[in-house]
């Protein structure tokens, strides 16, 4: 079928870099592409390109005429309209306002407010409603969940697979992409490369392609090797060089020099202290408000050394407060909390708001007045710790003003993981995060010993982390579910959705499509199911031994602090045994669950 919009050779030039090298991009009627690259690999302005925005440098922009196109850009602007309905009715003949009020409606947002006070979240479904509403044949998204709230991504979800439309969609959010994408455009180092699978293959084609290219830059090297060594030592070279190869030789040199190298990966990992007690946080009948709204009402919880948890609900409904809560960093009106022993916290979130956008990338990670930090014990220079979040070093004296959102992200990462800590508290981690970056995020939060609190709206990102998660049901209720998002939901029935004319943090519960079952299960989970077996063995065998020595023990032969020791010992190896077994059955159960599915 014809293409509807067709962009072929773009190139785009930053002075004398090169940004776009003949990128491609096609969309025919009834296509779903994502359009997908590292930060600053020129998504965006592919994008841009294709609305007629910008012009590129050369190349050729091909669309459809009549076609109707919608552009959804990262950054609306809101100055010349005075409601709400005037911005996502603009254009709109006085036949189809009424699709524009049904969206706004839709949107949970008031057709008469100001839009140049709303909050990102609010901006962001204006915007939303603003395109949607113009009924498009082909739709450009850039980036749609920034700011959203799951109630509302889960409405864009539904709303974007039930339309009729075309789109070419970029964003970070893993599932967004799996559950709606047909093919992949991959935006690499300037060029395009299309698969015509969805998102959910993207990632072992890429691991596949980049493993290809490395193969044969080391197969050009070895050629180059081999020819030198011609050159210098072969019979012909005693008498008379052979020009023509030493020509040929000179261009396997410029070929392997001008070879796209393969990205380089960010390098993390978290500094760690001594291991804290095996209880964390414990809440008990914990309640916090403000004025007369409660926020958390009687909650009891306890949080343990290794757990991951995940803390889920709509925007204003408290997220950001039961965090604080967990990590002191506020006073319950009422109830109480303890802290375990040798807590060490690092928040994500206190280095994003501490910093002055005039602060350099150097000074925000070594606090200034040096050019060295302490990562896991080790002093490191911090033009090498730079390299491993990927900031080159003329970037080190960059005010932070001036980075991407995704640099900003990452140099927030780069401190709190420079920070010593066996708790870390993650405040919406994955925002501006390309998704490489949050792989290796991904990877080393799964290693690390210590407990983890995160709050986000990436339904991915809390699936492949969290071992629970707590759920606002409103009215200051939450309520822990095993495993992450997508457990939740099952646990449930039902996802959260926004209730019709519901205030900001208001929820309503009712059935909605839910993503249809993994058909297998993920790496981190196969890896725990298959090393569960052997720990609950290994505390069943130290089990038995403590009973041994504790039936053995008297107050004649063993001091009273000796058998405390050894019961509270035995203790803390059972809640272990228990949370095993638990988790063992969780696992096996979804195994067999996906078994029956496929």
């Amino acid at each position: 079928m014809a293409p509807r919009l067709q962009l072929r050779d773009i190139n785009v030039n930053l002075g004398v870099t090169p940004l776009l090298s003949g990128a491609e991009l096609s969309i025919s009627p009834g296509e779903r592409v994502a359009l997908v690259g590292r930060n600053g690999s020129g998504k965006s302005t592919l994008l841009r390109i294709a609305a007629g925005e910008i012009a590129p440098d050369s190349g050729e922009r091909f669309v459809q005429p009549g076609l109707a196109m919608a552009y959804l850009e990262q950054a609306p602007a809101f100055e010349n309209f005075a409601t709400a309905l005037d911005y996502v009715a603009a254009g709109l003949d006085e036949s189809e306002v009424y699709r524009a009020r049904a969206l706004l409606e839709e949107a949970q947002l008031d057709a008469h407010a100001d839009p140049k006070n709303f909050s990102g979240g609010e901006a962001r479904r204006a915007a939303i409603a603003r395109a949607l509403a113009r009924d498009p044949e082909v739709l450009l998204l850039d980036e749609p969940t920034n700011h959203l709230d799951i109630v509302a991504i889960e409405w864009l979800e539904r709303r974007l697979g039930d339309s009729r439309a075309a789109f070419v969609l970029v964003s970070h959010d893993r599932r967004l992409l799996t559950n709606l994408t047909t093919s992949v455009v991959w935006l690499d180092r300037g060029v395009t490369r299309r698969l015509d699978r969805g998102f959910s293959g993207f990632e072992a084609w890429r691991d596949e392609t980049l493993e290809a290219e490395e193969l044969e830059r080391h197969k050009l090297g070895r050629k180059i090797a081999a020819e030198e060594h011609w050159i210098r030592y072969g019979v012909t070279a005693r008498r008379k060089r052979n020009m023509r190869r030493v020509g040929e030789l000179a261009g396997l040199r410029d070929e392997l020099k001008t070879a796209r190298k393969t990205p380089t990966d960010v390098v993390m990992s978290a500094q760690n202290l001594q291991p804290s007690g095996a209880m964390v946080v414990e809440l008990t009948k914990v309640s916090k408000g403000y004025g007369d709204r409660l926020l958390v009402k009687n909650l009891s919880f306890r949080l343990l050394r290794g757990d991951r948890l995940g803390i889920v609900g709509a925007n204003g409904i408290g997220k950001t407060t039961l965090l604080k809560l967990l990590t002191g960093k506020l006073a319950p009106d009422a109830g109480e909390i303890a802290f375990g022993s040798r807590l060490a916290t690092v928040t994500l979130d206190q280095f994003r708001a501490e910093l002055p956008p005039t602060t350099t990338v150097v000074d925000a990670l070594t606090g200034g007045g040096s050019d060295y930090l302490d990562v896991g014990g080790e002093r490191k220079h911090v033009i090498g710790y730079m390299r491993d979040f990927l900031f080159p070093p003329e970037q080190a004296r960059t005010p932070i003003g001036k980075l991407s959102g995704g640099e900003r992200g990452r140099l927030m990462l780069a401190r709190a993981f420079a920070a010593p800590s066996n708790m870390l508290a993650l405040d919406e981690p994955t925002n501006d995060l390309d998704i490489e970056t949050l792989e290796v995020l991904q990877e080393m939060l799964a290693t690390y010993p210590g407990a983890i609190l995160i709050v986000s709206h990436d339904r991915d990102f809390l699936d492949r982390i969290a071992t629970s998660t707590l759920f606002a049901e409103g009215d200051g209720t939450w309520t822990e579910y095993a495993g992450g998002y997508s457990d939740m939901v099952r646990q449930r029935g039902t996802g959260i959705v926004a209730a019709a004319g519901a205030k900001p943090g208001q929820v309503e519960t009712k059935p909605e499509r839910v993503a249809g079952p993994r058909r297998k299960l993920s790496f981190k989970d196969q890896r725990a199911l298959d090393a569960l077996p052997g720990q609950i063995e290994g505390l069943r065998v130290k089990l038995r031994e403590l009973e041994g020595v504790m039936a053995e023990a008297t107050s004649v032969t063993t001091k009273l602090g000796s058998i405390q020791s050894l019961s509270q010992q035995y203790a803390e190896d059972k809640a272990k045994l228990d949370a095993a077994e638990e988790e063992w059955l969780r696992l096996e159960m979804l195994r067999e669950e996906l078994e029956v599915d496929r």
